[in-house]
């Protein structure tokens, strides 16, 4: 432990909370080397969009850093084990760290993996001390291999976390894994840390012009002229610099537990049988979600037969489950794996039933008037796409692109829009036809023939400009209609750069009867893309 002062530090402001934080340094890498069976001692970097995310310490040694590009990465380290940086599984890997920390100091907040702050006051009175609290933190995790944690703790989360980075850079690295802060003494310690530490560059860059260098400079000024200088974001800022953070930590809270699990004693054979004994633990289900505010979108239902195999099912309803929804897929899934008229061929001993997504209950509220024809259409389609498959059952959706039939996009029904299909509807599509759209868009497009006065077949000269004036249209030989009115050309050019791409021409055309059309002239030829009403 970095070694403190004897006599009593100043008291601490009463805004103040004494924070313990615990780091893992170089989480991301710890995490790999346990994914992928690595020693410590081996070079590994860890790669995102092309770049060093981060590195381990023998590969650092060599000159690999963060933001290096992967071929300099690997030539100042030949040896060097290259790997992509995978998010979740760092949060996945930390997830036994914060187990074991909450079984000895509960009320633990999760800031990110690799790094957890907890309340040092609870801790620091059951083990005598805060020093001996950090040191019991740090043997229980050396328990499960992680010998390298570091320990900070100080008057704020802000400070602490800088107190158990800090100990890196203490004589002892190794051995002096805890710097305790004294009350009061927050502010002391900070003030030698440069501006980048509070991670705001703007703010940084105009107090560097203003000659302030450090925390210390900063705190120094007072706290109404930087927030009339700063704003709410300065003035933040500068109760970091000064030890008086106004974070807390807020614990982290267990998730319910929303399955449910149904043992079936003797196993049931009969699907009725089972239906009929899932029905209350399909309520329950459906009974703790609401306590919790919650709704179920998405459903899985777990079936093991007694012979030990199992049928694992997604459902994904447009509305949200309730009990008889639940049972509805249930006996469904059951009907697909067995013979309907004379039950299963084995009987079933346990049914889980796990919401694999929930959303907010307030976001489903039912209507003024009820839901009850909804009710039946739902229950009607995912009863037809139980019996003919997931991708029986389409619904259209509106996405991005120029031609109609690229913007016409068919998902399951009851599956939610793709985010690429959802974001593309969004984006700048140069050429794309502009409002109202067409009432009728055809599956592919008809060929039709646009002739001028003399019966020639009106075409796009070198310039973009008509070889004549469009007279007649034949739709469907040998119906004829005169052109009352026409709008165009629009040329379109699809990737230019690819010798697969091609250019057309979009028109609009209004016949003698009324009907408008929507053309394309491709190749020297015509074609009806859609038609209006």
């Amino acid at each position: 432990m970095k070694p403190t002062r004897s006599g009593q530090g100043a008291p601490a402001s009463p805004t103040t909370t004494r924070t313990m934080v615990l780091w893992c340094p170089d989480w991301p890498i710890t995490a790999a080397l346990r994914e992928h069976l690595l020693s410590a001692e081996h070079p590994v970097a860890l790669i995102e969009k092309g770049e060093v995310f981060t590195c381990s310490p023998s590969a650092r040694e060599q000159g690999v850093k963060r933001g290096l590009r992967l071929r300099e990465a690997q030539t100042r380290c030949t040896s060097l084990t290259v790997l992509p940086y995978d998010p979740a599984l760092d949060a996945r890997s930390f997830e036994p760290v914060i187990a074991m920390v909450e079984k000895i100091m509960p009320g633990v907040q999760l800031v990110r993996p690799g790094l957890c702050a907890l309340h040092a006051k609870g801790p620091a009175r059951y083990y005598g001390s805060e020093e001996r609290a950090a040191a019991a933190l740090l043997k229980a995790l050396a328990a499960i291999g992680l010998t390298a944690a570091r320990v900070g703790i100080a008057d704020s989360p802000f400070a602490a976390e800088h107190a158990a980075r800090a100990t890196e850079f203490g004589d002892d690295p190794g051995t002096d894994s805890i710097w305790i802060i004294p009350p009061g003494e927050t502010a002391s310690f900070l003030s030698s840390f440069p501006l980048e530490v509070l991670e705001e560059p703007t703010l940084a860059v105009v107090l560097r012009r203003l000659g302030i260098r450090t925390l210390g400079d900063f705190a120094a000024l007072t706290r109404a002229d930087v927030r009339n200088r700063f704003g709410a974001e300065g003035a933040l800022a500068h109760l970091k610099a000064s030890g008086l953070d106004h974070h807390s930590v807020v614990e982290r809270k267990p998730p319910a537990e929303l399955d449910v699990v149904v043992h079936c004693e003797p196993p049931l054979a009969r699907i009725d049988e089972l239906t009929f004994s899932l029905r209350l633990s399909a309520e329950k289900f459906v009974d703790r979600l609401r306590e919790a505010g919650l709704v179920c979108t998405v459903l899985v239902v777990q079936l093991q037969s007694e012979s030990g195999e199992e049928s694992v099912r997604l459902w994904r309803h447009p509305r949200w489950f309730d009990a008889d929804d639940v049972l509805d897929r249930v006996r469904w899934q059951l009907q697909g794996s067995g013979d309907v008229e004379h039950g299963l061929s084995s009987g079933i001993s346990r049914v889980q039933l796990l919401p694999e997504t929930v959303e907010d209950l307030s976001d489903h509220a039912d209507g003024l008037w009820g839901t009850g024809p909804d009710e039946n259409i739902h229950h009607g389609l995912a009863r037809v796409q139980s019996m003919l498959g997931h991708g029986a059952v389409l619904t259209a959706m509106v996405a991005g692109g120029r031609m109609l039939t690229d913007r016409r996009v068919f998902i399951p029904w009851g599956d939610p829009p793709s985010e690429a299909a959802a974001k593309s509807r969004n984006l700048p599509w140069p050429g794309q036809l502009p409002g109202p759209a067409p009432a009728t868009v055809f599956d592919e497009p008809r060929a039709v023939q646009v002739l001028d006065s003399t019966g020639s077949t009106v075409d796009i000269d070198e310039r973009g400009l008509l070889t004549a004036v469009p007279v007649t249209l034949v739709a469907a030989p040998p119906r004829q209609s005169a052109i009352s009115s026409w709008a165009g050309p629009w040329p379109i050019v699809e990737r230019w750069w690819d010798s697969n791409g091609r250019s057309l021409n979009r028109f609009q055309i209004v016949d003698e009867s009324g009907t408008a059309w929507l053309l394309l002239l491709v190749d020297h030829r015509w074609w009806a893309e859609a038609s209006y009403d």
